[in-house]
């Protein structure tokens, strides 16, 4: 009798402690479930939230954020969390850093001749810059912001930190600041390295903060720029936004897109950081991994016109 006691008793121990371990599991499950899917953390493919999320549907980018551009706030993402390659979007840090640093906008720097070699080898983008030509540093922000100019970004990189290396853990620094936890930055110019990735919502964290500075908003939402007369360029010479010049007409339904930034490499296909008002709002929005080129239909800017139209045809 006492050992079918003992067995009884042995069996419930073994049916309680299944039974425990089986919501154990339970709760861990639901909690993992609840951590991927926290702000910044989402897994690649996530729908990531927000309730403007329909909006970002059935694009050409494969990754997208949309934010209110005054407070941060998260309204929509699509693969929001994944990790991207930033390209060109990265001069946007780079300019952020550079405008944090530099003494004043009227100060002048003569273009080191070390990098060229390398920009011309890579096939970066540049403004138009020679090698020892004296340029202002408001001159190089417009020309890293609007042509993309690499050149303009290595001259910041060397003047402010010694070394394009220095520079990107100043650029690294930054972003840890911002919370941009799913970051890093191994140069300042976007160029492709592996090493080098960022997120749709890490980017679009960076832009709302770089719009606080008015200097930074005024370069991101020009069309174009005209340069200084110097010996190298006697008549000086214009500038244009690589977005503007993609988009004849910025007008979206109940607004317009204002300014932006646009990225390529191979890796990491067409993006866009972008800033546009609709129905008396702001609103950034970053994509990235579009497919196409240079020659391409523009489909990172096809696909911002898109979310900020619904945006408008879809007011509250």
């Amino acid at each position: 009798m006492d050992r079918r006691k003992k067995k009884l008793r042995g069996r419930r121990r073994n049916r309680l402690a299944f039974i425990l371990l089986a919501l154990m599991l339970i709760f861990i499950w639901l909690g993992a479930k609840n951590y991927m899917n926290m702000e910044g953390l989402g897994f690649p493919g996530s729908g990531d939230g927000g309730r403007l999320s329909a909006c970002l549907e059935d694009l050409h980018s494969t990754s997208a954020a949309l934010v209110d551009a005054g407070t941060g706030e998260k309204l929509g993402a699509s693969g929001g969390s994944r990790r991207i390659y930033p390209a060109s979007m990265t001069k946007i840090m780079t300019a952020v850093v550079a405008l944090e640093h530099i003494s004043g906008l009227d100060e002048t720097i003569t273009m080191p001749g070390d990098f060229y070699g390398q920009l011309y080898e890579e096939n970066a983008s540049m403004a138009g810059f020679e090698p020892g030509e004296e340029v202002s540093c408001r001159e190089l922000l417009y020309g890293a912001l609007l042509p993309s100019g690499a050149e303009c970004c290595m001259a910041f990189a060397e003047k402010i930190a010694g070394s394009e290396s220095a520079f990107a853990e100043m650029m690294n620094k930054k972003a840890q600041e911002l919370g941009m936890r799913g970051t890093h930055f191994t140069n300042c110019t976007g160029l492709h390295d592996r090493r080098h990735y960022s997120t749709a919502k890490d980017m679009a964290r960076l832009v709302v903060y770089a719009l606080q500075n008015d200097v930074f908003r005024q370069a991101f939402t020009s069309r174009s720029c005209t340069m200084a007369s110097t010996a190298f360029h006697p008549g000086g010479f214009t500038v244009t936004s690589t977005l503007f010049a993609s988009l004849s007409d910025p007008s979206v339904p109940g607004g317009e897109i204002l300014g932006g930034k646009t990225g390529y490499t191979e890796e990491a296909g067409l993006c866009l950081a972008s800033l546009a008002v609709v129905n008396g709002k702001e609103y950034v929005l970053v994509t990235a991994g579009a497919p196409g080129d240079h020659q391409s239909e523009p489909y990172h800017v096809l696909d911002a016109v898109k979310v900020y139209g619904r945006i408008g045809e879809n007011p509250g």
